[in-house]
């Protein structure tokens, strides 16, 4: 029988990835005045997200999941938020357009801020310094007085995602959602690409839709659904001082919920058997991403799912596989199988970037859109040959107009890496690679629904 949960059991299990601060003191000061601080999310919200996603995993929806590899205090700008907000909604209005499912949009947005590394340490020539873990932790410049572990830096890394959160809300509901606006959606330099010329058509048939409803009087302008949108924000639940500091007691149900987002997840790293990380998202009620790799096993999965999810609560379980797009087709069929036999009810999310990593010639970490769209499709062939739903993409995105994933129409080389490559960790997909994707990702889901009315008749 599993013992007892308290915020703070996680302490007496293995902890991977976690920083080591020089000062104890300083981090239980910290931890108290988060602990003080008000809920970034409410329970009431983390609660309408598991029922969504309970949707989702019957079949009856899409998840999108996107935003920044790792957020930074650097790049904190109004017009960034807006610009990664923008992109996921016209993404979301492509695959609703071409589905006919609702689209569950849920932002990489903030709070993603820790990273795992594979070494605490970095060596750049004679001088060794603890690795970059992210803003929240240390900084990214290569000098002692930055990478030393802050725990102050979790303070800041609070106030940005309030911040952020108030622009996102204000975003889903003040307006610029509304489907009217929907041509204004699109970013100037993603007129290169041909799949913007597709998005305004998508566009125009939207508002010919509306025009009609007007007509037949229904009118937009009072009805929520089509003038604002639900957004729901994640983060991978790593960096666990931090959100054991966040979490809080539901007035309402007496459940406790991690209030530093609506959704967390643990990474592929931090889901070992034993594992802190495991242990602290079981006690709290919100939806729970787990990253499955090629190193799980069925027999751990199932494990896991005991623990996490044992009342087999739909929308409780996003499944993230990430596997490669080489890798995908052979290692993905036996969790489905595995999951499918045991009835559990969980969201199948496609995370097609972290397998994709390559070093380019010129020296960069890059992930070529070919080998993304590559295990989507794998994703979707693994499901299709299983009757199993393929419900979301989960994918490192960004509304700038960036270099630092090669190919897609507007055809980023291995050479232009240089031109725009801003990234603080991994390489994003920019907003008109982003939109190409869910074009085809829709075409995806349109065949899957197609099929599954064809099988049904």
């Amino acid at each position: 029988m599993a013992q007892a949960w308290t915020p703070d059991s996680w302490t007496r299990f293995e902890a991977r990835h976690l920083p080591v601060y020089e000062d104890a003191a300083v981090l239980a000061q910290v931890e108290r005045t988060l602990a003080n601080y008000p809920p970034l999310v409410f329970a009431g919200e983390a609660r309408e997200l598991k029922a969504q996603l309970g949707e989702v995993a019957g079949g009856r929806g899409f998840l999108l999941q996107g935003g920044d590899c790792a957020e930074s205090f650097a790049e904190f700008h109004p017009n960034n938020i807006r610009d990664t907000f923008r992109v996921l909604l016209q993404m979301a209005v492509v695959m609703i357009f071409a589905s006919k499912l609702p689209v569950v949009k849920v932002g990489r947005m903030a709070g993603q801020f820790a990273k795992p590394r594979s070494s605490p340490t970095e060596t750049v020539g004679d001088l060794t310094l603890p690795s970059y873990l992210g803003d929240n932790v240390n900084g990214i410049d290569f000098t002692p007085g930055s990478r030393r572990n802050d725990p102050e830096r979790m303070v800041r890394a609070y106030s940005q995602a309030a911040a952020t959160l108030n622009l996102l809300r204000a975003f889903a509901g003040g307006g610029y959602a509304n489907l009217r606006q929907v041509h204004r959606w699109t970013l100037d330099f993603m007129g290169r690409s041909p799949w913007a010329d597709r998005f305004r058509d998508v566009a125009d048939r939207i508002g010919e839709a509306l025009d009609f409803m007007e007509a037949c009087g229904i009118d937009p302008e009072t009805v929520p659904q089509l003038k604002t949108a639900n957004f729901y924000t994640s983060h991978e639940a790593l960096l666990l001082p931090y959100e054991q500091a966040m979490a809080r007691q539901d007035s309402l149900t007496g459940q406790w919920y991690d209030t530093s987002a609506h959704m967390l997840w643990i990474g592929d790293r931090t889901r070992f058997e034993g594992s802190a990380h495991v242990e602290f998202l079981r006690g709290v009620g919100n939806p729970i991403g787990i990253k499955c790799g090629p190193s799980l096993e069925p027999d751990v999965l199932l494990r896991l799912l005991d623990v996490l999810d044992p009342a087999r609560d739909p929308g409780r379980i996003t499944l993230i596989s990430r596997f490669g797009h080489d890798k995908v087709e052979a290692g993905l069929p036996k969790l489905v199988r595995a999951v499918a036999r045991e009835g559990r009810p969980v969201v199948w999310s496609c995370d097609p970037m972290h397998g994709n990593v390559v070093k380019s010639a010129s020296g960069y970490k890059t992930r070529p859109f070919d080998r993304i769209l590559a295990e989507v499709r794998g994703f979707f062939a693994v499901h299709r040959a299983e009757g199993t739903h393929a419900g979301g993409i989960h994918i490192e995105m960004t509304g700038q107009d960036v270099t630092e994933c090669t190919g897609g129409a507007v055809a980023i080389t291995d050479e232009g890496l240089a031109d725009r490559y801003h990234t603080h960790c991994d390489p994003r997909l920019n907003a008109a690679q982003a939109l190409e994707l869910a074009f085809l990702t829709a075409e995806m889901l349109n065949l899957e629904r197609l099929g599954r009315r064809q099988h049904a008749a």
